[in-house]
């Protein structure tokens, strides 16, 4: 009974990995192949490394290199929103975990409200306040929501509610540091791991964020990379037959489009293998009371 339990469970899982996995794959390969093998060739199929020069030097040349703009876009948005957000998720944590103040139930229950909301329903109401400052069209207008990351207070609130011991805070408190300094010196170092945690989570959540950048940003050289791709499927004949072309042409898919893609998740991943062991560190550093 035991050997076919595991044959069915592993064709469940090889089918689940076969799913996921090969429109991954095709997508690497996309880039290295011509429009015409792309239609006419085996889908999981390598062409060269001569195809994928090419079709960065079409990606490249798009509406006037472009797409490095929205690289950049995405960099700064993303790097500047996480940096706040490290500043203030991290001491916001410390003081709902160690504080005792009036409201600091109530402020942890909407810390949790807001993090289950969706945030498109946050939209109209931030488009609202920035218009009435002045803000829209602005690098700020996308940075500041960005850096609203409500999930890292609460990650940061779990960290030292979990993992740091009491007794060094009184330590340091005996020895004569103020709160400001208690922090500094004893549990903001302490905090590396879910420094990175939260710098992970913060930084792929503002790089993948959609919806807000188009709805605030007009122009299209200060579109993130996501609005941009939209932008560049937009201005596809093959995908949007209304820019001329039609739909019926061999050119249904582009490798320049899956460059364009896949170019797209490499800062993602190397964040992740740059902070791949302080993110481990931190899903565990609070799992148990030390």
């Amino acid at each position: 009974m035991r050997l076919p339990a595991l044959g069915v469970r592993f064709l469940i899982l090889a089918t689940f990995g076969i799913f996921f996995a090969v429109p991954i794959l095709w997508l690497i390969l996309a880039p290295t192949r011509t429009d015409k093998a792309l239609i006419m060739g085996h889908p999981i199929a390598f062409g060269s490394f001569h195809q994928v020069a090419l079709a960065w030097k079409h990606l490249d040349a798009f509406s006037g290199h472009i797409y490095r703009r929205w690289i950049a876009n995405t960099l700064y948005y993303a790097l500047s929103a996480t940096a706040i957000t490290l500043v203030v998720s991290v001491p916001a944590g410390y003081g709902l975990a160690i504080g005792k103040f009036p409201g600091r139930k109530l402020v942890l229950s909407l810390t949790l409200v807001v993090m289950i909301m969706p945030a498109a329903a946050l939209v109209l109401p931030i488009f609202l306040e920035l218009n009435a400052m002045h803000l829209i069209g602005r690098s700020l207008s996308v940075i500041l929501p960005f850096a609203f990351f409500p999930f890292g207070v609460y990650l940061a609130y779990i960290y030292y509610v979990t993992a740091l011991p009491p007794d060094l805070l009184d330590a340091a408190r005996v020895d004569g540091a103020g709160e400001l300094q208690t922090f500094l010196r004893v549990a903001l170092p302490l905090a590396k791991p879910v420094l990175a945690l939260i710098f992970f989570f913060s930084f792929v959540a503002d790089w993948n964020n959609f919806f807000l950048p188009y709805v605030l940003l007009a122009d299209s050289n200060q579109y993130p990379i996501t609005v941009g791709l939209s932008d560049l499927l937009a201005s596809t004949p093959s995908f949007n037959p209304s820019v001329g072309g039609g739909g019926q042409s061999v050119n249904i898919f582009k490798p320049e489009l899956a460059l364009a893609t896949l170019l797209a998740v490499v800062p993602i991943a190397i964040v992740f293998v740059f902070s791949q062991r302080a993110l481990v560190r931190g899903l565990v550093g609070g799992a148990v009371k030390e």
